[in-house]
């Protein structure tokens, strides 16, 4: 019986090793130890397995067509099989090739970046997880403001497939406020974006069905539609954070005739660009002529830094005129607080009532005292108050970020966004997963580019956000440029501590 339970062609495991210089290894800097190309291939293969870009239990390509996609000596190939079963990450038997593993005792890895538990944070400084502490006195006060308001509501079935009746009329409101007329049968209240996001794309996009997205995008997103079965379609962001290339877009929603297609108008992650109304007037028109759904994720939208209120553009629904071609996702969790998992679509009322009959076979509601904190806060003024003090901390944070790779990794390089929680980082030319992997071991967390790209992209990206300030701000870069180093030299990341220099 195989040991193997998924496959990775030779071409499809060349193109993920591809991304840095054909066989996946990181060019040393000038004088740098050299690195021999079976070990190069053996650490390419292994870093794939730990970011879970290639699964374990993956069977891999035979010898000599694994060597004919690199453009390898059979023999590279087969030392950098023998390196890897040495090291635990392969196994083999004859007759049944050989398939991805991991060393006893080391942990599954996975697409994502789970946050480390509270407990690990005295050892480890945890920039993976792009969440803060909730904003107090407001986030208590919003569930004290919930008990109150319980009562009425326990003496009900508590069975609210599409939300709590006065957080669905008090979020229509809100829609209405910002120039988007909302009526409540416009809005289902959800188990976070996520749960939003997963509704949607059961409803619209069943297994094969293309969807584009924004290249990078966010990685969480990428993962839970290439598990749906999903054919993603990578459209490239614009330069800078000026938000989408639009003749690009046309491109695809023209060629690729995709169901529908997955944005970030607003600080979008990770890049923290901003779209502005032409943009999101002429992507969605371009959506439209083509017969696309456009899901848009407003998760970041209430984090504008340095936009004043006056000068934000309109949501992008407020360009959808027919009302059906644009389905918006929002969250309490980014803006307030990971633990408060509320989520909510609006879209046309048929969308939602769709949906809603569809919720049955999922997670049939959401839960109720948390709905009632979130319409406690939106409807004291609460809300308003606890972003407010959200923007101040994320600014103080953004600076210490800035100044800290700045001072310590002045060869990286950025663009500062204007709002939202994240920095999408240049490199300098090295290897932003191999860094993720060295500093882990330094004590500091970093999700790796290409965990929010496609097919091994963005080799040379690291996302940081701001969520320390100046003292660990400080002591992250320090980590991270002595990561730096370990890569610039050729050092294997499995070498002592001791031998970094």
């Amino acid at each position: 019986m195989p040991q193997w339970t998924s496959t990775v062609g030779a071409g499809q495991l060349a193109r993920l090793l591809g991304s840095r210089d054909g066989r996946g290894a990181v060019a040393p800097a000038a004088g740098g130890a050299h690195v021999p190309a079976y070990r190069a291939l053996a650490d390419g293969v292994r870093l794939l397995v730990l970011e879970g870009r290639v699964p374990v239990a993956a069977r891999l390509p035979a010898e000599r067509e694994l060597a004919g996609a690199l453009s390898v000596s059979r023999t590279t190939v087969a030392a950098a099989f023998e390196a890897l079963r040495a090291d635990g990450f392969l196994e083999s038997r004859r007759g049944s090739g050989s398939w991805t593993a991991v060393p006893a005792g080391r942990p599954l890895p996975g697409r994502g970046l789970d946050p480390l538990p509270p407990e690990a944070g005295g050892s480890v400084i945890d920039l993976g997880c792009a969440a803060l502490p909730a904003p107090e006195p407001w986030l208590t006060r919003a569930f004290q403001g919930a008990l109150e308001a319980l009562p009425p509501t326990a003496m009900t079935h508590g069975d609210f497939p599409a939300g709590l009746p006065a957080l669905r009329e008090t979020l229509a409101d809100r829609y209405t406020a910002l120039g988007v007329p909302t009526m409540p049968e416009q809005i289902m209240v959800t188990t976070g974006a996520m749960g939003a996001i997963a509704a949607i794309c059961r409803l619209f996009a069943p297994a094969g069905e293309r969807i584009a997205v924004e290249h990078p995008s966010y990685a969480n997103v990428l993962q839970l539609m290439r598990e749906a079965g999903a054919r993603l379609v990578p459209v490239p962001m614009g330069e800078g954070i000026g938000g989408w290339d639009l003749p690009a877009w046309r491109r695809v929603l023209t060629e690729a005739s995709p169901r529908l297609a997955y944005v970030m108008a607003d600080f979008q992650n990770p890049t923290g660009a901003l779209a502005d109304e032409e943009r999101r007037r002429d992507l969605v028109a371009a959506a439209r002529g083509a017969g696309t759904v456009l899901v848009v994720d407003e998760t970041m939208a209430d984090l504008a830094l340095d936009v004043a209120p006056g000068e934000r553009p309109r949501p992008v629904a407020a360009f959808d005129h027919g009302g059906a071609g644009v389905i918006t996702v929002g969250s309490a969790s980014k803006a307030v607080w990971a633990g408060l998992r509320i989520g909510w679509v609006r879209a046309a009322p048929e969308v939602i009532r769709s949906l809603v009959a569809a919720r049955a076979r999922a997670d049939l509601g959401t839960p109720v005292f948390e709905q009632l904190a979130l319409c406690w806060l939106l409807a004291s003024g609460g809300w308003d108050e606890a972003i407010e003090q959200r923007r101040a901390e994320i600014r103080a944070n953004r600076s210490a970020v800035v100044a800290a790779l700045g001072e310590h990794l002045p060869t990286w390089d950025f663009t500062v966004p204007n709002g939202g929680l994240t920095l999408w980082v240049r490199t300098g030319g090295l290897s932003g997963s191999r860094i993720a992997e060295a500093g882990e071991r330094l004590g500091v967390r970093v999700a790796s580019g290409p965990r929010f790209g496609l097919d091994g992209a963005f080799e040379g990206y690291v996302r940081i956000p701001f969520i320390v300030d100046t003292p660990l701000a400080t002591e992250a870069a320090t980590r991270l440029a002595t990561a730096a180093s370990m890569v610039a030299d050729g050092l294997s990341v499995d070498a002592p501590l001791g031998h970094i220099a």
